[in-house]
């Protein structure tokens, strides 16, 4: 069963918590919009050549919105220049200092991260809303288990769900003084419990699009656990409108953690699903080594599709039989390829990864075409 035609199963619906629509520049947020992908860059902003370069690599992974850290002047004026080179919205992560986020939607952000409770006066929260209103700029509020204000601290004893809940909503409520609706709100914790929890509660006591991480979750392959664990959890559970996993890697690794959870449940699908077994000594080829070779190079498919990669024919006819492409170890190096489900052909080991390659890419070419004159099909018979 491919990817672009997953057919009707009604026990793998995830029924989405109905929020309001925002936009993040020209990408829509909520209210439906497919659930979207987000880094942030880890480069001096003030170094527009090194963090447009980071940014290519992010948006070659797929990024739909990418964050860059303001934390003085001469990273709000690099601003504008990184803003007119992205192909993605950019938004402005700012804290305390009011002033770069008037710099920074001025500059072009798409978004600004702020929390209104920590820029200052309430004259100072209403010229950060008249600036954002003025450049057509959204509002991330973002709500971390690590920097929750002292009075709430004292009234809890300790980062706790109501905590981030209560201090989200108070933050809400400056932005709606001031007649601002554009904002979407994060509560995260590096805890996931505390996170899971916090998020839960939120989503039953607002309807603005909900931001979702974990911060703070570790290297990359704790890190991807402890996200997958908590964004998955919440994406299941139909709350969700965009993502960022926090990882101590580089961010277009974050982006690629972040599909992968949204291909697992089938929320949103970019690129090649690999279906592959651990390896044992079944195995008719190096089946780790063959991974990882696939992977790095199909990196540049953006087109949903399936790829099955088994060692032997225990379980690979039947992954085969529900993959796009799929192939199977066998004897004396000769290995069974499926295509559509369908036993297709043999393939030696020499060359196998390069078949492969072809292969997928073909199919790829193939499914754009479809889809491409089904659109044009569609268009015309509108007309």
């Amino acid at each position: 069963m491919s990817d672009h035609n997953p057919g009707l199963r009604p026990w793998r619906d995830i029924a989405r918590r109905q929020s309001r629509q925002i936009m993040v520049g020209k990408v829509p947020v909520g209210g439906g919009a497919p659930v979207t992908v987000q880094t942030m860059t880890n480069t001096l902003t003030h170094d527009v050549r090194g963090t447009v370069d980071q940014i290519r690599r992010c948006e070659e992974a797929g990024v739909d919105i990418i964050r860059v850290s303001c934390p003085d002047k001469e990273s709000t004026t690099a601003l504008k220049q990184i803003v007119r080179a992205s192909k993605v919205p950019i938004v402005a992560d700012i804290h305390f200092h009011y002033k770069h986020a008037l710099e920074a939607a001025d500059a072009g952000a798409a978004c600004l991260r702020i929390n209104p409770g920590n820029i200052g006066s309430s004259a100072r929260v209403k010229e950060v809303v008249d600036a954002a209103k003025a450049n057509g700029c959204a509002i991330r509020i973002g709500v971390n288990a690590g920097s929750l204000e002292r009075d709430l601290l004292e009234k809890y004893g300790e980062p706790c769900p109501e905590a981030l809940v209560e201090s989200a909503l108070d933050h809400i409520k400056l932005l709606q003084d001031q007649d601002f609706h554009e904002y979407k709100v994060a509560v995260k914790a590096s805890d996931v419990f505390l996170a899971v929890a916090a998020y839960m509660q939120l989503a039953d006591a607002v309807d603005c699009p909900l931001h979702l991480g974990i911060t703070e979750a570790g290297g990359l392959i704790g890190g991807t656990v402890k996200s997958a664990i908590g964004i998955g959890n919440l994406l299941w559970a139909g709350v969700g409108d965009t993502i960022r996993v926090s990882l101590s890697a580089e961010p277009e690794e974050e982006v690629r953690v972040g599909y992968e959870i949204l291909k697992s449940l089938g929320i949103r699908t970019r690129g090649v699903r690999v279906v592959s077994c651990p390896s044992c000594a079944r195995q008719g080829f190096d089946v780790i080594r063959t991974v990882q070779a696939l992977e790095e190079r199909l990196q540049h498919i953006q087109t949903p599709l399936s790829l099955s990669v088994l060692g032997c024919v225990v379980n690979g006819p039947g992954e085969a039989r529900e993959t796009d492409i799929g192939i199977t170890g066998g004897g004396n190096g000769k290995h069974m390829v499926y295509l559509s489900g369908v036993t297709d052909h043999h393939v030696q080991d020499a060359g196998m990864i390069d078949h492969i390659v072809k292969l997928v890419e073909a199919k790829a070419a193939e499914i754009e075409a479809e889809t491409t004159d089904a659109g044009a099909a569609e268009s015309v018979a509108a007309e």
